[in-house]
């Protein structure tokens, strides 16, 4: 579930050295599965740990998950990393901000976790997003767009030669292209 380095380990050691005995690190999730998803590192005394924690064992501490920061954490990596800048812990967990789904989930669950992970990302950079309003049964995914989307001067090309171009490439033999549903009001919004 989630890789601990040696030298983060070493680290966890010496700081839960200084501490009450019994206390754990915890390993968290605020706001798990949105896009103001944070991760952190706590300090967790024995009193503090939940029934639906999950332990992982280390050697010298245990690592605490709580229940609802479990499936985000999936793949995630704290590192201790020391360089001429000083020491630095790192959390990286590709899946807080959006439950990962399987590669065998309903089209519609896998077509929402692409746009979320990889086309929401990339259009807010422009203030822009977009949401998944239905895949028709004729194989079309149908799109609304919204904030600096909604009357940008290159939406067609995001459409085609972006969104489509990659959901074709990973999912052609289920869907057959992508409809854009938003009604277009041009103004200071707008990214151009």
């Amino acid at each position: 579930m989630i890789t601990i380095s040696p030298s983060a380990q070493e680290h966890f050691v010496k700081l839960l050295s200084q501490q009450a005995e019994g206390t754990h690190i915890r390993v968290f999730v605020v706001n798990p599965g949105t896009a103001k998803a944070e991760c952190g590192v706590s300090y967790c005394p024995a009193d503090a740990v939940e029934p639906d924690d999950l332990e992982l064992p280390f050697e010298g501490f245990s690592a605490m998950v709580d229940g609802d920061s479990k499936s985000f954490l999936e793949e995630a990596e704290i590192d201790f990393v020391t360089d001429q800048m000083g020491s630095q812990l790192t959390l990286k967990a590709p899946n807080a901000k959006l439950r990962k789904v399987a590669g065998d989930a309903p089209l519609f669950d896998r077509v929402h976790y692409f746009l979320q992970a990889e086309v929401n990302p990339q259009l807010a950079g422009h203030g822009g997003e977009c949401t998944l309003i239905e895949i028709t049964e004729d194989g079309f995914v149908v799109l609304q767009f919204g904030g600096g989307c909604n009357g940008c001067s290159q939406i067609d090309v995001t459409v085609k030669d972006g969104i489509e171009k990659q959901l074709l490439d990973i999912m052609g033999d289920e869907i057959k292209g992508v409809k854009d549903v938003t009604e277009h009001n041009r103004g200071e919004h707008s990214y151009y």
